[in-house]
């Protein structure tokens, strides 16, 4: 019990911000992450090959050197299969690490995909995709950077010399992580598209316990999404999009509009994008008995509120995509971080071959 206890203090520690509470990555601009999203959009493009980098970086403005950082780069590559289905087959690698304590996680994951045609023609088609994927994670910790309350030398300070009577059977550990996703999309040849899609991660619940014990497993993240694209003319088009994640208490909504300008001629891929959101959490307030025992006994009270306001801009041409984004913090924490949250910079390139058969997917 003494174990379990110190184990859930430890993961509270880390885990304070709404971000962090489902122990996930997570990009502001899901939309060109296709395979940390959902493993049914490997392969899942106009062109043959992609290639999508993504950085993130958060709370640098209260946690300076310590902030929280996050990136990811993956490779999927479509492949045809009879005459209107798909293959595909992706690689991706990310890492986050998070504050003083070095609290990090990388992860390696191959992906593979089948799209099923399901209805179209000349001016349109209609998919149905199934995807899964396996990779393989490292979490781990410094745990000579943590603070305890027998460290505490008396005078306001803080001595690393002193004991901390605690232990963990290890610092670092390795997990299996599975995944399955599906992906319907409508595409019409004038421009138009919608798509919605589903995705659980960490099917197989791994163990995070820092004990020899299995007290602790991940819990089973399910992500819904979806989009679409509406052109109003044809240089202007209305790209919304949506996504929401469940994971065991915790809930995060991302939602907006973006608005795309076509600089070139229709059907070039050059244009320019910019959108605004709002991302939605359950916040946890917490507080103890006033007679603290041993343990504290936790009470806690949960509501959904705003966490920030996100800002997107996005530049296309020919083969390359490039999205920057600016989170504005609008929760209780913005009286620490002045509203200043998290600025993310994101960047695809497509492989285009000789094979193309007209109009195949959404504009990711």
């Amino acid at each position: 019990m003494k174990k379990f206890y110190y184990a859930f203090c430890f993961l509270l520690a880390i885990g304070f911000m709404p971000e962090s509470k489902a122990q996930d990555i997570h990009f502001s601009q899901f939309y060109m992450s296709p395979l940390n999203l959902n493993p049914a959009m490997t392969g899942v493009m106009e062109c043959n090959q992609r290639l999508v980098a993504n950085y993130r970086n958060q709370w640098s403005s209260v946690l300076r050197s310590n902030a929280f950082s996050t990136y990811s780069v993956s490779y999927d590559h479509k492949i045809p299969s009879g005459r209107d289905d798909y293959f595909g087959v992706g690689a991706a690698f990310w890492g986050d690490q998070a504050g003083e304590s070095n609290f990090s996680t990388y992860q390696g994951k191959i992906a593979g995909s089948f799209s099923k045609f399901m209805s179209g023609g000349r001016d349109y088609n209609s998919y149905l995709v199934v995807g899964a994927e396996f990779g393989l994670a490292q979490r781990g910790i410094d745990l000579s950077r943590l603070r305890w309350g027998t460290q505490h030398d008396g005078s306001g300070g803080w001595d690393s010399s002193l004991p901390s009577n605690e232990t963990f059977d290890r610092d670092n550990f390795l997990f299996a992580d599975i995944g399955v996703g599906l992906l319907w999309f409508t595409t019409w040849r004038d421009g138009r598209s919608i798509y919605f899609g589903a995705a659980a991660h960490h099917v197989n619940r791994p163990n995070q316990s820092f004990f020899n014990d299995n007290s602790i497993e991940l819990y089973t993240k399910y992500t819904l999404h979806g989009g679409a694209e509406t052109p109003l003319s044809s240089q202007f088009s209305l790209i919304p999009n949506v996504v929401a994640m469940f994971q065991g208490p915790s809930f995060q909504l991302n939602g907006g509009l973006s608005s795309r300008f076509q600089i070139g001629a229709r059907g070039d891929n050059q244009s320019f994008q910019i959108g605004a959101w709002v991302r939605l959490v359950n916040n946890y307030t917490w507080g103890v008995t006033a007679q603290d025992p041993e343990p504290p006994v936790v009470n806690e009270d949960i509501k959904l509120g705003a966490d920030a306001i996100i800002l997107t801009s996005r530049f296309d041409f020919e083969y390359f995509g490039i999205g920057f984004s600016y989170d504005i913090n609008v929760s209780d924490l913005s009286r620490a971080t002045n509203g200043n949250g998290a600025f993310e910079f994101s960047i695809i390139y497509n492989i285009c071959g000789p094979e193309r058969r007209g109009v195949y997917c959404p504009r990711f």
